[in-house]
């Protein structure tokens, strides 16, 4: 019994909630058999040095699942793509092989193709689709209407998500809105957020304004910034229409957030008496010494350790965080399929408020198609991330 708890902690995917209301067979959770579980020294196999075909099926279970993913793009999607194959590939071995079909597709990176191959799935039989990642395609998809269509699990960066069509990747918004939450969860009450000004200032400032209600603090300004004038103008307005906020977030989009916080240095931001907030995305870019004091809820890279042992082993390469989402993903779709049926895809399934725990950390999935997470929250000390919290939310 000892033996098989370990095998099912290896893989790090225990799903949080009991699918209540459904005729089940029990919680998720209960369906992860330890017995189907490769071993961790199983023996190594080759990593994806090229593309695999345009089509692939993996497993022989009787729920049908389709996977979109640019496996023979150019430059880093290609890359990402294959990476996401080979931590499906895992996810099969792991869970899913007597359970689902997953039928891999290439979008070979072109939007408009990855949304016919949707459309496809979606109208022959497919009971989920996972992907794609190419944000005009998961943005066309959430488009189309139909009572009867499948759920999409998309996994393009910056998708807000929309009805039955799930952003399953960490938002900025989600990110900015968890570190204001742990902020104002101690007390702080007034804050102002600058945001990179463009398709996302909107998304982000309803879920910080939304998390920050939680804990009776507001927004007092929300204030767009251009990178044309390092943000200069934002900040001279924000000392105009603000006085002594308790803390500045800064969601600074694809960019890095420096610039911003060069200006904010000589206002004392951070301070004592105002604390700076930054986002995930500053972490996609060198931990700059203007990084220093600031709080920043993101990933737990411990969630992913042991699948990430386990798939160094097998593929001979390190994986990242475009492994763990999809291997998340087929691993989620093979719990339900073993749980409900081929048939409980269902949004009451999908959208159960205890969410699921995968090798990402705990998320779950909202009626208007956006993810929320729990996730650590940490201060930028010496250049390092250093934990204050285990978990913080914003929700």
């Amino acid at each position: 019994m000892r033996a098989k708890k370990k095998q099912l902690g290896a893989i790090a995917l225990a799903i949080a909630a009991t699918l209540s209301g459904c005729q089940s067979k029990g919680s998720v959770s209960e369906v992860l058999d330890p017995a189907q579980i490769a071993a961790p020294n199983a023996p190594a196999g080759m990593a994806s040095a090229t593309a695999p075909q345009a089509t692939q099926s993996l497993g022989t279970g009787s729920t049908k699942i389709t996977m979109l993913l640019p496996l023979s793009a150019p430059g880093t999607a290609g890359q990402d793509g294959r990476k996401m194959f080979d931590a499906a590939r895992l996810a099969m071995t792991d869970l899913g092989n007597n359970l689902i079909t997953l039928t891999v597709e290439d979008t070979r990176g072109d939007a408009g193709y990855a949304k016919d191959l949707a459309v496809k799935a979606i109208t022959t039989g497919s009971k989920v689709v996972i992907g794609p990642s190419e944000l005009p395609a998961a943005q066309n998809i959430a488009k189309l209407s139909g009572s009867n269509r499948p759920p999409v699990l998309a996994l393009a960066d910056n998708f807000a998500g929309g009805p039955g069509v799930y952003a399953v990747r960490l938002s900025e918004a989600d990110s900015a809105a968890a570190g204001a939450a742990a902020i104002a969860a101690k007390g702080a009450k007034k804050f102002v957020l600058l945001v990179a000004a463009g398709a996302n200032t909107s998304a982000v400032e309803k879920r910080v304004a939304n998390s920050l209600s939680i804990y009776g603090a507001s927004l007092a300004v929300t204030l767009p910034y251009s990178l044309t004038d390092r943000g200069a103008k934002a900040i001279a307005d924000m000392g105009s229409l603000v006085e002594a906020p308790d803390a500045v977030i800064v969601a600074s989009g694809d960019a890095s957030p420096a610039p911003l916080l060069a200006a904010l240095k000589p206002k004392g931001i951070p301070g004592k008496t105002t604390k700076l907030i930054g986002t995930d995305r500053w972490l996609e870019h060198p931990m700059d010494p203007l990084f220093e004091g600031a709080y920043i809820a993101t990933l737990d890279q411990g969630e992913t350790g042991p699948i990430a042992d386990r798939f160094k082993t097998t593929y001979n390469y390190q994986p990242d965080v475009n492994v763990a989402y999809a291997y998340d993903m087929v691993a989620l779709t093979a719990g339900i399929a073993s749980a409900v049926g081929p048939d409980g895809f269902s949004k009451q399934v999908l959208e159960n408020p205890s969410g699921f725990r995968g090798s990402t950390g705990l998320f779950r999935f909202r009626a208007d198609g956006s993810s929320q997470r729990s996730m650590p929250f940490y201060r930028v000390e010496k250049g390092a991330l250093k934990l204050v919290e285990k978990s913080t939310s914003g929700f």
